[in-house]
């Protein structure tokens, strides 16, 4: 969980960028495409990101997504990797003293001529689809080839127009467009031994130039995809060379396949999400007072694990809601939260008032308290100065110097001292410092199972 919070938070903002509008065939590849690859909670996010786009660059914060998609954080910020991995998204962050805000890039899908041809995604469509519903796809969304009989004519822009400046720089050639060519999958080939594959390669089995004709992200991605070594890649390589002694991408795919069915598994490869929260640092409790675990605790869990851990179960929504509201719209810093919960709940016999907890929030705004430690010393202050107020209201019996005399109090106000009276006889829920102690113990015990990960 702390390690989640140091990724992402609720107050973190964030804003949405288009580098186009989308299209309609476009929303059809993603729900068909995309979506059995990424999942409907990852394909949820894309929606309502693209639907909250505004050219306006409207920002918002991570607790508008909770509340829209109605998920806790970690599986919004697991759909936005998923995202990222399949190249529909890309995340940049900027920090401002304490304030954290995040770019979305929504990118727009491959076509799908692009997404059958990669060997990643297609394969991984497969595995997810099944054979007929993938060759459905196929048929439904890739143009019928044009019979050989046709003969094309068309013209191209140099057949119809003629340049006024001969010595047009071409420094921009190669260079993809914005809204044409769209990239692959997000992957890098650094993890191939490139140098192994051609060590085994002589000239006289595969010629230099052919080998070198061929694009290393292939394969690089034919080795990922099919757990294909180097010295595996070598036989693919062999086998895929042709008359020509040249090498085709499409012969070097159908080799990558023929290989793995011969030499690994008769069933089409498949690709699993493997997303792993990093892991947390090691944190000195040992050395740490019952306080500062307290204030480690707080600083550390989020405002709903607090809720949860207090009460021993599922929050109430207006509970929750309390804890968003001090958290979205008034700006306090989590700790603080999770302070003044923890504070409320135990002075208030297990119960969180929303005017209670507003009051003291609005206390605690005018003094500026930016961390969990300031809050509760705060809070503890206040609470003392509160009992020493109520055992010098006990202790009061005259008014100005002068004993009230008997006859002088109306009657009304005799029923209400005696309810009054009645009302302290009662113990005070919290002001037993044992009971407090213990709650304390049972809060940090409760908060060190609920740290390992979101319930």
């Amino acid at each position: 969980m702390v390690a989640l919070l140091r990724e992402l938070q609720p107050v973190d903002a964030y804003e949405i960028r288009m580098s186009r509008p989308f299209s309609e065939n476009d929303r059809k590849l993603l729900t068909l495409f995309y979506q059995p690859l990424i999942g409907s909670e990852a394909m949820s996010l894309f929606m309502t990101l693209w639907a909250d786009h505004d050219e306006q660059a409207r920002e918002y914060n991570h607790y508008h997504l909770m509340n829209v998609l109605s998920l806790p954080l970690l599986p919004i910020f697991e759909a936005r990797i998923s995202l990222e991995a399949i190249g529909l998204l890309r995340t940049y962050v900027k920090n401002e003293g304490e304030t954290r805000t995040f770019l979305y890039d929504l990118l727009p899908p491959l076509d799908a001529k692009t997404f059958f041809e990669d060997p990643l995604l297609s394969t991984f469509l497969f595995s997810k689809i099944g054979e007929q519903a993938y060759r459905n796809l196929r048929n439904r969304f890739l143009s019928t080839p044009i019979e050989p009989t046709y003969q094309e004519v068309s013209r191209t822009f140099l057949d119809v127009y003629k340049p006024v400046n001969h010595r047009i720089e071409n420094d921009d050639q190669g260079k993809q467009l914005v809204g044409g060519q769209k990239g692959s999958v997000p992957f890098t080939e650094s993890n191939f031994d490139f140098d192994l594959l051609r060590s085994g390669l002589t000239e006289q089995m595969v010629p230099r130039a052919a080998l070198a004709s061929v694009s290393q992200e292939l394969i690089a991605k034919l080795a990922f995809l099919y757990t294909l070594t180097p010295l595996d890649m070598q036989k693919v390589v062999m086998m895929a060379l042709d008359e020509n002694l040249q090498i085709p991408e499409a012969r070097l795919r159908k080799a990558a396949a023929d290989f793995y069915k011969m030499n690994i598994a008769k069933t089409p490869p498949i690709l699993e999400k493997t997303f792993v929260e990093p892991p947390e640092p090691p944190v000195e409790t040992k050395a740490m007072s019952k306080e500062e675990e307290l204030i480690y605790s707080f600083e550390h869990t989020a405002p709903i694990e607090m809720l949860r851990a207090l009460n021993g179960k599922e929050p109430m929504p207006v509970d929750v809601q309390l804890a968003e509201r001090l958290v979205n719209t008034h700006q306090f810093p989590v700790g603080v939260v999770n302070a003044l919960l923890h504070y409320v709940w135990t002075r208030n016999d297990g119960k969180i008032t929303n005017g209670f907890v507003e009051r003291i929030a609005s206390n605690l705004m005018g003094k500026n308290i930016s961390n969990a430690r300031g809050a509760l010393e705060h809070l503890r202050k206040e609470h003392d100065n509160y009992m020493k107020w109520k055992h010098e209201e006990k202790t009061q019996t005259s008014y100005k110097g002068k004993p009230i005399k008997e006859g002088m109090v109306p009657e009304w106000f005799k029923k209400k001292d005696d309810e009054k009276k009645n009302v302290e006889k009662k113990p005070a829920p919290v002001e037993n410092s044992i009971d407090l102690e213990e709650r304390r113990k049972q809060l940090r015990e409760e908060l060190s199972r609920t740290r390992k990960g979101v319930k």
